[in-house]
């Protein structure tokens, strides 16, 4: 690949990245991260490059991947069967394989490995590796991962192996998202497996699942100089992200097995060792196979550096879903240039596989070099003193079995570790308002016992000192957040009913319904569902929402005491205060008039109207400056024949 390829190959990644995430923030989030002008623009640019190139990546927004649910995944076996690689942990035995050989190196990813079919330019087949003889056909959802190209260059079918993998930030996040993600997903590799193997692959689309390709088995009429690293050249010419691969021989070996052990900590994706293949084509086949290996590539797998220590304490960690983990707390100990004192233990079952009990010598190391676990219990104990109380909310707790494994839970529903998100959306910028609590923080304050209800948020001060030690924290930053505390008091009442979380009651129908309420807290408490079922743009469903959530005893007596903690603004009422009462609108481009479009946001829900994200048949007007543009939301309100308003033209309807 020439420099200027390469460039403009990257120029494309970094376009679909970017209007990804600009599509992404405006819709989901209704921030602007550029003009309606530059979105075209750039969007122009990477349509050019794509014709250029003959590459599109399957996350391209010039491509909608249509979504599929299938009964269930069709098998297939495989042309060539798909071998394990022989191991090894010794860089000797590495030397023996490679003589006078050169070779390429490169990470072993630890994901689910997934051959891929193109023919005359366009993905036509992805299949599981399965058995290493049958996998199963999972094209629709390869058709979603973030980076595979669904159109290449290359015109011949080409036959390519790679990793479908989940990086370590993603399998946090969306372990966070899954309901019972913690029974089901141990690590990334799991999740991958889960997501990749989806029968409906919109779930697919959203686990972020990424491809790097590893090994090309077919493609004619190609010169590749009988080499496996041009190979990989050639792969990411086509647009394939690539394992990192590097030239490696017998007086180079160690060295290579040095920078990648020093580079595994800084991985984004999980890798469990090494892949050692030579680079000559011809020379490697013509060695042909044993009965369960390949003979022309190795594996290699640090060995794992263990250390024995005291186990102190098991500490148990309530988690979203209600299941509370175990994690062993033990005497620190250096492991792989790092200090360790913790480790998860995952489950029941896995404590009493250990027999693991306070006091037990134990042998810890790192799995793949990054994760503490424990090796082996030298004293097994035995496992006791599992609580029967939740540690966050004091509710009973139980064992239960799912997946043949044994995990306990919090059997109590309003278990505040389970309703994190509810915190997150009080404090939001929109509700509360209240700077300097994260998701993270406010999981910290939680689980610490400092906060069981919203009213406690107002009240951190009693735990001044303990959160002047957390980490992240100091004396500024505790300033910082009583002070935005303070600032929250003063708040509206449209805010306040919005913070609560009430089903389907975003603030744009909060605001409607104080409005209609006259702003009166006593009513908005006691509002009965027919009531607010002739509120304009509230209906049945919203208004049994409101009530159910009301009629609950314990919503009514927070909302009350969370009155005693604020001062209501009132908003001032102006005659035009229900004008767009029922009227949908959608923003989109650059404003002129006003300073951003959060402005023109508040103008419309100020008289009763709502500001959504996409242009649907429930949309009634779509404001563009750009009455020409081709953008897809113009053309979305065209087909669907929805005025297209100007900013000026916006402003005739205010007065």
């Amino acid at each position: 690949m020439t420099d200027m390829m390469a460039d403009k190959m990257q120029r494309m990644k970094e376009l679909v990245e970017l209007l990804n995430r600009a599509r992404r923030t405006y819709e989901q989030e209704d921030t602007e991260i550029m003009s309606n002008y530059e979105y075209d623009r750039l969007y122009d640019e990477l349509l050019g490059l794509e014709q250029e190139l003959n590459t599109t990546l399957a996350s391209s927004p010039t491509v909608n991947v249509g979504y599929e649910v299938l009964g269930e995944l069709p098998k297939e076996r495989h042309e060539r069967p798909m071998l394990s690689l022989d191991k090894t942990k010794e860089p000797e035995r590495l030397k023996e394989f490679l003589g006078s050989q050169k070779a390429m190196i490169s990470w072993k990813l630890d994901g689910l490995t997934i051959v891929l079919t193109y023919r005359e330019g366009g993905l036509v087949k992805a299949v599981t590796r399965g058995n290493g003889e049958v996998g199963e056909v999972i094209t629709n959802n390869a058709r979603v991962f973030q980076n595979i190209p669904l159109q290449i260059p290359y015109q011949g079918e080409l036959v390519l192996r790679g990793e479908a993998v989940i990086s370590y930030k993603d399998f946090e996040r969306i372990n966070e998202e899954i309901g019972d993600a913690d029974a089901k997903y141990k690590n990334p590799r799991n999740l991958c497996s889960g997501s990749v193997r989806q029968l409906n692959n919109e779930i697919t689309a959203k686990r972020s699942v990424r491809f790097y390709a590893f090994s090309l088995v077919q493609a004619e009429d190609v010169d590749f100089h009988n080499s496996r690293l041009y190979q990989m050249q050639w792969l990411k010419e086509q647009g394939f992200d690539v394992v990192e691969n590097h030239p490696v021989t017998r007086e180079t070996v160690d060295r290579e097995i040095e920078w990648f052990a020093h580079q595994i900590e800084k991985n984004e994706v999980p890798s469990d060792g090494l892949v050692l293949v030579y680079d000559d084509i011809a020379y490697g086949q013509s060695l042909g196979t044993t009965a369960k290996f390949p003979r022309d590539s190795f594996a290699f797998k640090w060995a794992d550096e263990i250390r024995e220590t005291t186990l102190l304490e098991i500490e148990w960690s309530p988690s979203r879903t209600g299941l509370i983990n175990p994690v062993a707390i033990f005497e620190p100990v250096e492991l792989e240039g790092t200090t360790v004192s913790r480790a998860s233990v995952h489950n029941v079952s896995i404590m009493e596989e250990l027999e693991l009990g306070v006091g037990d010598r134990i042998t810890v190391y790192k799995a793949n070099m990054i994760i503490p676990q424990i090796a082996e219990n030298l004293t097994r104990s035995g496992v006791k003193d599992i609580p029967a109380a939740c540690p966050v909310c004091g509710g009973a707790t139980k064992i239960s079995m799912e997946n043949e494994t044994k995990t306990l839970c919090c059997t109590n529903p309003r278990c505040q570790a389970k309703h994190v998100k509810s915190f997150t959306l009080f404090v939001s910028r929109d509700a509360m308002n209240i700077e300097g609590l994260s998701e993270a923080t406010l999981e910290k304050f939680i689980m610490n016992g400092y906060v069981k209800d919203f009213t406690d948020l107002f009240h951190l001060e009693r735990y001044e000192e303990e959160i002047k030690s957390m980490e992240g924290f100091g004396e500024k930053s505790y300033v910082n957040l009583i002070n935005s505390v303070e600032r929250a008091r003063k708040t509206t009442l449209p805010r306040l009913v919005y913070s609560l979380g009430i089903p389907n009651i975003g603030i744009a129908n909060a605001k409607v319904i104080c409005r209609a309420l006259g702003n009166e807290p006593d009513r908005v408490l006691h509002a009965a569902a027919e009531e607010l079922d002739e509120i304009p743009g509230v209906g049945a469903v919203i208004a049994q929402a409101y009530v159910n959530y009301f009629s609950d005893e314990e919503h009514r007596e927070v909302f009350s005491r969370l009155l005693d903690e604020v001062e209501i603004e009132q908003e001032e009422l102006t005659e035009d205060s229900q004008k767009f009462a029922g009227v949908n609108f959608v923003i989109t481009g650059s404003v002129e008039h006003f300073a951003n479009r959060g402005e023109v946001k508040e103008e419309i829900e100020r008289r009763g109207g709502k500001v959504t994200g996409s242009v649907t048949s429930k949309t009634n007007y779509l404001i563009n400056n750009d009455l020409n543009s081709t953008s897809s939301k113009n053309r979305k309100a065209r087909e669907l024949g929805i005025p297209i308003l100007s900013e000026e033209q916006f402003l005739e309807m205010l007065d």
